[in-house]
């Protein structure tokens, strides 16, 4: 019998911050609209082959991988039911995960439904992060006599922070990290000394052709 793909999202919204008052009576410098951040938990489960999995399923994984846009940020696991564990079929796993530049997580999020007997699944938690109500330009009246911030503050700082950074969840606690790498400080700045400049090569010369002689 075929098995299914499974495949379920959990919405998990968390808040970055507090609102900090209305935007009727905000008189401080913090703004009142804040990024919040939503977590998706999407499960694909895989049918293992003597605690391997084979190429039929590593297929099948790897377009499901392909379909979800698997990205930096996301964050994958494997939930493995077995007692003794499936070891080759997490390392084949965790190799298609690295081929992506990605990295395994620890932590494995509670999803929904029973794994089949024999199957292990590939879990992924992908954040977004957005800022409700903005732009808000008519919320505060013109009448202002609490001396407040304008109704619209923060709303272009905050919802450019949450468009542009690579992992919402680190709106919410910092990246950390052990290690103290220079040379992953100095990445980008190697990157941009050693590429070549647009327009730094020579113009090329294409033949073309002329009309008849009259």
């Amino acid at each position: 019998m075929k098995k299914l793909a499974s495949l379920t999202a959990l919405a998990l919204a968390t808040t970055l911050a507090g609102c900090t008052g209305s935007a009727h009576s905000n008189r401080s410098l913090d703004s009142v609209h804040q990024p919040i951040v939503r977590n998706s938990i999407y499960h694909f489960d895989v049918a293992t082959s003597g605690s391997e999995l084979p190429p039929s399923e590593q297929g099948r994984l790897q377009g499901w991988f392909d379909a979800m846009g698997i990205r930096y940020g996301d964050r994958i696991a494997i939930e493995d039911p077995s007692l003794y564990g499936n070891s080759g079929a997490q390392a084949a796993i965790r190799a298609m995960v690295e081929r992506r530049g990605l990295l395994l997580s620890d932590a494995v999020p509670v999803t929904t439904g029973a794994i089949a007997p024999g199957s292990v699944r590939v879990v992924v938690t992908r954040a977004t992060a957005h800022v409700p109500g903005c732009p808000d330009w008519a919320s505060k009246s013109s009448i202002n006599v609490g001396n407040a911030t304008s109704s619209n503050y923060g709303c272009a700082t905050n919802s450019n922070l949450a468009a542009m950074v690579a992992d919402p969840n680190d709106l919410i606690k910092g990246a950390t990290t052990d290690r103290n790498d220079p040379a992953a400080a100095t990445r980008p700045i190697q990157t941009y000394r050693e590429k070549p400049q647009t327009g730094a090569g020579e113009l090329k010369g294409s033949a073309t052709s002329g009309g008849g002689n009259q």
